[in-house]
């Protein structure tokens, strides 16, 4: 239990450290539900004195027209102020989950490869999607209901306590009915939805992959199968979401029942006082009618907020599920140390790279490439090559800074450790084995390369990439959509296209990681081909386990695990 209270406790601090972002946000809503609270009694008293005036006989149009103005102001001020209390928490979560997003995006994009290691792209989606969104409710709803469950019946008691003080404790014994089976029932709503959210990202995961493996899938003819794991996933969700819900009903149900009866007991107590039955006050009234009324009028007001509360209990259980799972991601800003202020570079021409001592870790700390020292000269291609495992790729990411590293790295005659990296992977053209092609057409995705490049310059790159023929023999030819992962064009012809968008870039240096691996032989050798034609005049390293189609390059640099110094 106590295992389970610290667990707990994490996320909370977050979700107020998330909270205090707009501090004055709800600091101004919760005057005006302060407000409220007083405009709610303020009425209840004046309802009361006009309807004891009516039933006395003691001049009503003289009192309707003390109090009429006074009760239409209270009615129009009301629901305005509420309103005006509404957008405020709405704006506050709204603005609070657009940082929150930003900070993951910058996560994600800090991580680069190394994202793997948070979950599959599925997955991560549902991270920066569904789950930021899931803490909507604690923001907007919860955080400002739970300081008005504690204000509202103290206020409503202390009004209540100068007509009877018996009915104001009668009030304050029955209130925590409502908060400990609200508790009790938001454990368990608690645990529902960290495993409600745990399926959603793993059917997300499992959709994207299956999405993106379709046509393997064609090919192999499992759809079936796929289609059987998605239903049984899909079927598993709706089971907890259903189980979720079934759970908000039911404390919802128990919440009204409780604050119904309690209403009802002090009814019960207010009638047979003003009968003159109550067996302690026989023949008694202790509570006249203009104070019976009025507690009446506010005993309804007086359980309002704890039975809201109780509602939007299940958005507190939510969002702590949500900040439990989006903390380890949140936090990877904070692990990377402090650093002075970087030096703005941009390549203009082919750089030369030179690595000093260069030793490469992944994100667990775990060596990935050995000591390693290369130079490359400023138009220089070269091959790196090596057995699987020897750090090929892991040196390109480092180049990329998506890798810690320790030793010394230079381009051209600057550090890479003072550089901006994230400005310096502008002018850096990056190729792997799949290509990021996005589901939009191939305008689009050329221009993700260059926002302002112009049909003629598309055309221009698509014709030295040999894809302009295709092209042209498509019904909407530039505009034609491709699906998920470029789905509609060959593997040779999605490198075809992403080497488009790298001369769109016009980067100096380009870094090809294993470009043709799941090529067949022809495709393989037309790509290498195109790459020794348009890479001329770069900075090229290239990374591959087959030397024959890189017959073009200018020297070759084997990687054997082992320290380096070439």
């Amino acid at each position: 239990m106590a295992r389970q209270n610290v667990q707990a406790s994490v996320p909370r601090s977050y979700l107020r450290l998330w909270q205090k972002q707009q501090r004055r946000s709800f600091r101004l809503a919760w005057m005006l539900m302060i407000t409220v609270a007083i405009l709610i009694i303020v009425q209840s008293a004046l309802l009361a004195n006009l309807f004891a005036r009516w039933l006395n006989g003691e001049g009503v149009t003289a009192a309707l027209r003390q109090f009429l103005p006074v009760l239409l102001f209270c009615w129009l001020l009301r629901p305005l102020l509420s309103y005006v209390k509404e957008r405020l928490l709405l704006r506050a979560s709204m603005s609070i989950r657009l940082h929150l997003r930003s900070r993951l995006l910058k996560a994600l994009a800090f991580l680069g490869p190394e994202r793997s290691q948070y979950g599959s792209d599925g997955a991560l989606s549902t991270l920066v999607l569904e789950q930021v969104d899931a803490l909507d409710g604690y923001f907007s709803r919860y955080v400002l209901q739970q300081q008005l469950a504690a204000l509202m019946p103290l206020l409503i008691a202390a009004a209540t306590c100068f007509y009877s003080p018996f009915a104001a404790v009668l009030l304050l014994l029955t209130a925590p009915l409502v908060p400990v089976f609200m508790i009790l029932l938001g454990q368990a709503a608690a645990r529902k939805n960290r495993a409600q959210l745990s399926a959603l990202a793993a059917l997300s995961g499992r959709f994207l992959d299956l999405l993106r493996g379709l046509p393997t899938l064609r090919r192999l003819g499992a759809q079936l199968q796929a289609q059987q794991a998605i239903d049984s996933a899909a079927e598993s969700y709706r089971m907890r979401t259903m189980a979720v819900l079934r759970l908000a009903f039911l404390s919802t149900a128990v919440l009204e029942l409780f604050a119904s009866l309690a209403i009802a007991l002090v009814a019960v107590y207010l009638g047979l006082g003003l009968l003159g039955v109550l067996p302690w006050a026989n023949g008694q009234i202790p509570v006249p009618y203009q104070g019976a009324l009025f507690i009446l009028l506010l005993a309804p007001e007086f359980y309002a907020p704890l039975r809201q509360l109780g509602a939007d209990y299940h958005n507190k259980a939510k969002a702590e599920a949500a900040a439990e799972a989006l903390i380890p991601l949140y936090e990877v800003i904070n692990s990377v140390p402090a650093v002075p202020a970087k030096m703005d570079f941009v390549l203009q021409t082919p750089p030369c790279l030179r690595a000093e001592n260069l030793v490469v870790y992944g994100r667990d700390k775990r060596i990935r490439l050995p000591q390693f020292s290369f130079n490359v000269q400023t138009g220089e291609r070269v091959l790196l090559s090596g057995a699987s495992g020897c750090g090929k790729s892991s040196l390109l990411q480092a180049l990329l800074g998506f890798a810690p590293y320790s030793g010394t790295v230079w381009i051209n005659q600057h550090n890479y450790a003072d550089l901006n990296l994230p400005l310096l992977r502008q002018s850096v053209a990056y190729l792997a084995q799949m290509p990021p092609i996005l589901p939009l057409s191939i305008a689009e995705n050329l221009r993700l390369a260059n926002a302002d490049a112009t049909d003629k310059q598309l055309q221009q790159v698509l014709q030295q990439v040999g894809l302009w023929t295709l092209v042209q023999g498509l019904p909407k030819q530039m505009a034609t959509l491709l699906g998920e992962r470029g789905r509609g064009l060959s593997g040779g012809q999605l490198q075809r296209l992403a080497l488009a968008q790298m001369l769109l870039r016009n980067a100096p240096l380009w870094l090809l990681d294993e470009p043709t691996a799941h090529l067949d032989a022809q495709t393989a050798a037309d790509i290498m081909q195109l790459l020794a034609r348009l890479s001329v005049g770069k900075t090229v390293l290239l990374v591959s386990h087959d030397v024959s189609y890189a017959g073009w390059v200018d020297r070759e640099i084997v990687l054997s695990g082992q320290q380096e110094q070439l």
